[in-house]
């Protein structure tokens, strides 16, 4: 009998050791992803985001796990998106796609980490400062806005017989309105027209695109924004069928076809972000990592698009590209 209870005791021993240890086993951390756009156009970002937390340790799958939230577009769906990511209790929130999806992680939470990628985030309250974020929030600032105007004069030295530059943005954007000024005041002292397109759908991008005829426009400014990133190949094939010398804010839109692009580098955005993700699931707090702000800007030309424009590059733009696409 007494050898019996032993055993039955041990079994139970047995039974319990597994999860005790378990029991003292960290859980695997999550990571929630919360993007403004859809997946697919933001597969390279997300990418190089993995190669950021893989810089640091971290390996999507074997000790780290991304859910991943996506608005599709939709501004409105954000904070909804958002506290379900809260309520699931994830380690950290990545946003994806600017202001937007970085707002609304920040409503949705005080004390869960936060990372962004977004132009002006002191100016938009995402921080304190650049130096000391201060809060929950820290990440990459893109300088979208500050390279708009520079972007104008890359184009009016492109194409010098343009008067009338139009620009469109998406009015949906948190950073449209100081865009708008910014650029004003660079055409002002070149002494360019500037007809303001607005789109937030698809369907407003044709529309802006039917109207640059009526409006004499000799080139097209397209505005940053996670949006019109996602519509990179409509934008583009546009700017072909009109005729339209454009320029965009990143590589990825040379690379579909665009004319020329200026911008920092996303792709290097990116993977610093995942870099942030995994120090701070290693125990760096937010408030302690300043905002980066990007080393490495990429002035990309398209020969070919120039070519079926009528466009001759001129050597100061081509002695300055970082990459030319023939």
């Amino acid at each position: 009998m007494k050898r019996r209870e032993l055993l039955a005791g041990l079994a139970v021993t047995a039974a319990a050791w597994p999860l005790a240890v378990r029991a003292q086993q960290k859980a695997m951390p999550v990571i929630g992803w919360l993007g403004m756009t859809s997946p697919g156009p933001y597969a390279q970002f997300i990418a190089a985001f993995r190669q950021g937390l893989s810089d640091t340790g971290y390996v999507e799958g074997q000790n780290v796990a991304i859910e991943y939230r996506w608005a599709e577009g939709s501004y409105d769906r954000l904070p909804a998106l958002a506290a379900d990511l809260v309520g699931r209790k994830v380690d950290l929130i990545a946003t994806s796609g600017g202001p937007p999806s970085a707002r609304a992680a920040k409503n949705a939470s005080s004390t869960i980490p936060i990372t962004f990628i977004a132009s002006d985030p002191v100016e938009l309250g995402l921080v304190a400062s650049l130096a000391r974020p201060g809060g929950n929030l820290t990440g990459v600032s893109t300088m979208l806005s500050e390279l708009t105007a520079k972007r104008l004069e890359l184009l009016s030295e492109l194409v010098p017989q343009a008067k009338v530059i139009a620009l469109l943005v998406n009015p949906n954007n948190a950073n449209a309105e100081r865009n708008i000024e910014e650029v004003q005041q660079a055409a002002h002292v070149k002494g360019l027209q500037l007809p303001i397109l607005k789109a937030s759908t698809e369907e407003d991008i044709d529309a802006a695109f039917a109207t640059l005829a009526q409006l004499h426009a000799g080139a097209l400014l397209v505005g940053n924004d996670a949006f019109f990133l996602t519509r990179r190949d409509q934008l583009v094939a546009l700017a072909a069928r009109h005729a339209v010398p454009a320029v965009y804010d990143s590589r990825e839109f040379s690379a579909s076809g665009g004319l020329i692009s200026y911008a920092a580098s996303l792709t290097s955005s990116y993977r610093q972000l995942g870099i942030y993700a995994g120090k701070i699931l290693k125990g760096a707090k937010p408030a302690d990592l300043p905002v980066e702000q990007p080393t490495k800007f990429e002035l990309v030309i398209n020969l070919k698009t120039a070519k079926a424009l009528g466009l001759t590059v001129p050597q100061s733009i081509l002695q300055r590209a970082d990459e030319v696409i023939e």
